[in-house]
């Protein structure tokens, strides 16, 4: 049916689309470092749903590598989920430049390192299409996690240039913005359960809102409107809050 290559395919997210797009038959490119540690979940998506799975090493970091990593992959895909992230400290960004520069890198430059290989090589096909993980933290900074929601601000903004760009040749790109989620990332914090998803709800909506075309999703829905009362918060009131 299609082919699919996730990028930053150890997170529990980018697992739980792997399986959501094998049920569909498609094709997957698992790529991420420390590819040995997915040897199982490419023998059990194999032998569950009879797919071809590749693995590919990829470092989100190592910007110069990725024009050789996507050249060079044995299989092109149609489609392209851009997985990677990383929360990091809010504390220690604010006094460590060094772990500051590694959120905004993963999150931001790395992401645009790698799609706009793939932007210009589905431009070139005038097909395809480009799924980037960004995140509610971006739609408005706050005090505990602006270091991070600023390099998602940034890559949401990225991919919404890049779909008004991409969208004359038929290449749809969708921005993805889940609230809490329960993965490895999050998983000391204190998340309220009625808003929290889990990677298969996020992997459902994503897959749904691909096959429909959509431009931006939010996961699960309610953060729609509720990311739309926080943008709308007063400066005035919002910066004496808490969040």
């Amino acid at each position: 049916m299609g082919h699919i290559l996730i990028l930053g395919a150890n997170s529990d997210i980018a697992q739980a689309l792997a399986y959501r797009y094998a049920q569909e038959g498609y094709n997957i490119t698992l790529a991420a470092r420390q590819i040995n540690r997915l040897d199982n979940l490419v023998s059990d998506i194999t032998i569950r749903y009879q797919i071809n799975v590749e693995l590919a090493e990829f470092d989100a970091l190592d910007f110069e590598s990725h024009a050789s990593f996507y050249n060079e992959l044995p299989s092109k895909p149609d489609v392209v989920a851009c997985v990677f992230g990383y929360l990091g400290t809010q504390e220690s960004a604010q006094t460590d430049f060094a772990e500051a520069k590694t959120i905004i890198d993963t999150n931001y430059t790395g992401a645009v390192s790698i799609l706009n290989l793939v932007a210009n090589d589905f431009e070139r096909q005038k097909k395809g299409a480009i799924i980037g993980i960004s995140s509610v933290a971006g739609d408005r900074g706050r005090g505990s996690n602006y270091l991070y929601g600023s390099a998602k601000a940034g890559f949401t903004a990225y991919l919404s240039g890049l779909r008004n760009r991409l969208t004359k040749s038929g290449v749809q790109v969708l921005t993805v913005k889940p609230g809490f989620v329960r993965t490895k990332m999050t998983q000391a914090l204190k998340l309220p359960p009625v808003i929290t998803a889990t990677p298969e709800q996020v992997a459902n909506d994503i897959y749904r809102a691909n096959r429909a075309g959509r431009n931006v999703l939010y996961t699960r829905w309610m953060w729609q409107f509720i990311m739309l009362i926080i943008r709308h918060i007063p400066e005035f009131v919002f910066k004496r809050l808490s969040l």
